[in-house]
């Protein structure tokens, strides 16, 4: 038999003010979530007061922060001026920021792929991710790549490659078979075969064209949202899953989504 993954949210798919998100998110049974976007700004540019009654909020109502999203290397390699920035300040920061909320994992993303790319981007891009990594294994923090669409990691078969290629226990994967929706792979279940052994985390919004247009509630796109909960709660890579929304209206939306994840998985137990 099946154990049901827990569910968590990204806060600001819900809404900016974290009082308010986990207001709603609570009403649900949600106690899981991700920082990425506050109302005075992403992590961990933000109003230091405004993170302070995040912390009390986390505190006071027994809640867990499963992650932070920074945007760290959504950059292509034509700006290594910002790739160092991110790594000599934006990570330490992020991660300092992770310690303080008890959150263990970073998202990170794969760098964005231009035409014009050097013939050796990829070794350039697995040599920015092992600094990163190397920073964030002497912190005691995980870093995960999130897959998106455009990036040098895209699909699973990509990423996973690059993941390897860099060779730390800090970094792994953020699985998100929407963004690998029109890559030459099926994020399910091709992409999750390729990238199983090297997840760490999994982010779930549904689309009916691609990853950044026209996103759906769960089960209403293309994504094989049944096969690959099925997967996970057999494989079980991961011990929670993350919503991450995309679709207005927002709380509705990721209410629904809640109710949808729930479903299958009992159905799937």
């Amino acid at each position: 038999m099946r154990t049901p993954l827990e569910l968590g949210v990204v806060s600001d798919e819900i809404s900016p003010d974290f009082r308010e998100a986990t207001r709603h998110g609570l009403g649900w049974g949600v106690t899981k979530y991700e920082l990425r976007v506050l109302k005075s700004g992403r992590v961990p540019e933000v109003d230091p007061d405004e993170f302070a009654d995040v912390l009390a909020c986390v505190r006071d109502l027994r809640l867990t922060i499963t992650a932070l999203s920074p945007g760290v290397f959504k950059h292509s390699l034509a700006k290594p001026d910002d790739l160092e920035r991110e790594i000599r300040e934006t990570l330490p920061a992020t991660i300092r920021m992770a310690k303080e909320c008890g959150a263990p994992m970073i998202i990170v993303f794969g760098f964005h792929r231009e035409q014009t790319d050097p013939p050796d981007g990829e070794s350039r891009v697995v040599g920015y991710l092992r600094r990163a990594a190397a920073l964030a294994e002497r912190e005691g923090v995980r870093l995960a790549i999130e897959n998106e669409p455009g990036f040098w990691c895209d699909s699973g078969a990509n990423t996973r490659r690059i993941i390897k290629a860099v060779g730390s226990p800090a970094l792994g994967a953020n699985w998100d078979p929407c963004n690998a929706y029109g890559t030459p792979e099926t994020p399910y279940p091709a992409g999750y075969e390729a990238i199983k052994d090297v997840i760490v985390n999994v982010h779930v919004k549904d689309t009916k064209k691609g990853a950044l247009i026209e996103c759906v509630t769960v089960g209403e796109g293309a994504i094989d949202w049944r096969g690959q909960i099925r997967a996970l709660m057999t494989d079980r890579p991961v011990s929670h899953l993350t919503i991450e929304t995309h679709c207005h209206p927002l709380v509705e939306s990721t209410r629904k989504n809640v109710e949808t994840l729930r479903r299958l998985m009992k159905e799937e137990a």
